[in-house]
């Protein structure tokens, strides 16, 4: 039976875990960088993954190497800020790139990538895993947790848009930089931490 209360609890959950998130960050830098509706749509494919994983996997995704995690996703963060912080291109200040150099499937795939990778055995693939083995119930636990996590990659993504329109680009991006850098530390001291 489909319980409406379970993809409830499942969505406030989620969807608390998920807001101070890393991925919002990353939603929110490549919101700014490159058009939102392409970024969201790569970045909900992730999502989707994610949650079909966790439910497969159940409580399986638990043992995987959480070290070996962060540091992947440590030395990503720092790869992406290096190329925020040193990409030089023609576009003029506030604009986003042409379309012509991102396409749809590049951005898609960008946003898809980072999120997939970043993602990975984090607090919500976990709790969703969870909350499906105690639930019992993959279907509304899956709608939940799925819906939850695009709520939150929309509001990173569009919220990007929405303050490149008042801050230059320039000092967003080394304001991304920054803040990717420091969850790149984060990533590392614990993947060192053990």
């Amino acid at each position: 039976m489909f319980s409406l209360s379970v993809l409830a609890v499942v969505f406030g959950v989620i969807f608390l875990a998920e807001l101070p998130d890393k991925t919002a960050v990353a939603g929110l830098v490549l919101g700014t960088r490159y058009r939102a509706s392409y970024v969201f749509c790569g970045m909900a494919a992730a999502f989707a993954v994610h949650v079909a994983l966790a439910i497969a996997a159940g409580s399986l995704l638990t043992l995987l190497p959480h070290r070996v995690v962060q540091a992947v996703v440590g030395v990503l963060f720092l790869a992406g800020a290096a190329m925020l912080l040193f990409s030089h291109g023609d576009e003029e200040e506030g604009k986003l790139r042409a379309p012509a150099d991102q396409s749809f499937g590049k951005v898609a795939a960008t946003g898809f990538t980072l999120i997939l990778v970043a993602e990975f055995g984090d607090l919500t693939q976990i709790l969703t895993a969870n909350l499906a083995a105690r639930y019992g119930e993959p279907v509304p636990v899956a709608i939940g947790a799925v819906l939850a996590l695009w709520a939150v990659g929309a509001l990173s993504v569009f919220g990007g848009q929405f303050l490149m329109k008042r801050v230059p680009l320039a000092l967003i991006t080394r304001i991304a930089a920054v803040v990717m850098v420091v969850l790149a530390g984060i990533s590392l001291a614990e993947a060192i931490a053990g």
